[in-house]
């Protein structure tokens, strides 16, 4: 069974990002491959589960991942949906819109990565770039934000409403442990691929995004689509607390296996 997450993780009107300690590790047990072993087992469950709701096609899961530069998204896709059958899930990401995409609003390439019936979406970036990158660099003003933030909880609302159970984690991490990852990534050439020149440009921004994720984050954490808050300093801990809530939803909705079809219970085959 999962472990229940706090309500200290979720994201309420007078949320202070500055409050949240990227560096605690409250689900760790002290051992990190006790944790990495936990996080196989909890990656195994959610696995499970995701069979039955592939096989049922009724219920959709949209996870939505955000983090600054280098908290781990693509980790955290790798872990802990590890044993998930590729046929039920999949993974987008989003980037600087192209042209065809910026003739459109700004949901349109969105919503047509919605999951459907029976599958597990995740957002490696999403719709959240629309409201922090423009913010960050004065691409919109606040007032365009704001009408933005009311849309955004309108299109999750929506979805919630047809169907979808929304889940959305920002990975938090500190600026000290982003140094020490982008440094990682330049010492060790096994890892150059990793490397983004704008990386650096976007770390001198780091208060103005900090600001702006606290914003985001209070302005749209609701109840059908709550933003959790994801100490994410220790990989395997932002695993163990990604992969807990994952499992947690999935089994709040109680998912089976289709009822036997009478007609197969004698069928042989020659």
């Amino acid at each position: 069974m999962a472990k229940k997450i706090g309500p200290q993780f979720i994201v309420h009107p007078k949320f202070l990002l500055k409050e949240s300690d990227a560096t605690t590790k409250p689900l760790s047990s002290g051992d990190k491959e006790k944790d990495r072993a936990t996080i196989q087992r909890l990656a195994a469950a959610i696995g499970a589960q995701q069979q039955m709701l592939y096989a049922g096609h009724k219920h959709k899961l949209l996870i939505v991942l955000q983090g600054m530069d280098t908290s781990g998204k693509d980790g955290t896709v790798n872990d802990v949906f590890a044993a998930v059958n590729p046929q039920g899930i999949r993974i987008s990401n989003f980037k600087a819109p192209t042209a065809i995409e910026l003739s459109h609003d700004y949901l349109w390439r969105v919503h047509a990565q919605v999951p459907v019936a029976g599958e597990i979406a995740v957002f490696n970036r999403s719709h959240y770039e629309d409201v922090l990158i423009t913010r960050v660099h004065d691409w919109i003003d606040e007032k365009e934000c704001k009408r933005r933030y009311r849309q955004i909880n309108d299109f999750e609302r929506m979805l919630w409403e047809t169907g979808t159970v929304v889940l959305k984690f920002f990975l938090h991490i500190s600026k000290g442990e982003q140094k020490a990852r982008l440094q990682s990534r330049i010492d060790d050439p096994n890892k150059h691929w990793k490397f983004d020149p704008q990386d650096l440009a976007e770390r001198k921004y780091w208060d103005a995004y900090q600001q702006r994720y606290q914003e985001v984050l209070r302005a749209t954490s609701t109840l059908h689509a709550p933003w959790y808050v994801v100490p994410a300093d220790s990989k395997t801990h932002r695993n163990l607390m990604v992969a807990n809530v994952v499992l947690e939803t999935l089994q709040k909705l109680k998912l089976k296996f289709p009822d036997p079809k009478p007609e197969l219970k004698d069928l042989k085959f020659d």
